[in-house]
């Protein structure tokens, strides 16, 4: 059985470890192509926010699942260009050479804190990722009820996440599953085509 837990602090190479199970599990996304340095970054960014955090599933010690939160996703980002710009800049420029194109949509990717700000205060569920070989053996599930066990309903409104709406009926279907309800759609300036989730927590009678 898998062990949910949230790391408070985690050494280098643990971090790394989270942004090599994030390229196992998506392959062609974006921003796996900019490499697992850029990875290690980003999530290295997730434990140092005080208000962000980064959840683990493991099996006997082994990662098996990662979730990447944060309670404040525009200050996030924010956060994230102020003291990690040049070494994202220097993480990625292999990929930007190979793929001039990159530029664009790293920029885009940077000015993520000027389209996620809402009127509510929430939780931002920006990565779930699992070990690709266990898929579909609960491990998701089980790390976003730990998330919803987390979130103080009453200082949050819902807990907010984004997926592609287009060849993703899968992962359309699990967020469902999980309780979470369609509260838009929209297109990047891209043309890639997405879905807004958002779970509240029920209000027993």
């Amino acid at each position: 059985m898998a062990v949910i837990r949230e790391i408070d602090k985690a050494t280098k190479d643990y971090v790394k470890t989270i942004a090599e199970l994030h390229k196992r599990a998506f392959p062609a996304f974006f921003l796996t192509q900019l490499g697992v340095p850029f990875l290690t970054t980003l999530y290295t960014g997730y434990l140092e926010d005080a208000d962000s955090g980064i959840i683990v599933a493991e099996d006997g010690g082994k990662l098996i699942g990662f979730i990447a939160y944060s309670n404040d996703y525009p200050r996030f980002y924010k956060g994230l260009i102020k003291h990690h710009l040049v070494k994202f800049a220097f993480c990625s420029l292999g990929a930007v050479i190979r793929h001039p194109s990159f530029i664009k949509r790293l920029l885009g990717a940077f000015k993520k804190s000027e389209s996620v700000v809402k009127t509510e205060k929430y939780v931002e569920l920006a990565s779930i990722c699992v070990e690709p070989a266990i898929e579909s053996k609960g491990v998701g599930s089980a790390m976003i009820d730990y998330l919803k066990g987390i979130v103080d309903f009453d200082t949050y409104a819902y807990i907010n996440l984004e997926t592609d709406a287009v060849n993703n009926d899968g992962v359309n279907k699990f967020y469902v599953k999980n309780g979470f309800e369609l509260s838009r759609q929209y297109t990047t300036a891209e043309g890639r085509k997405m879905n807004e989730y958002q779970y509240k927590q029920k209000v027993r009678v």
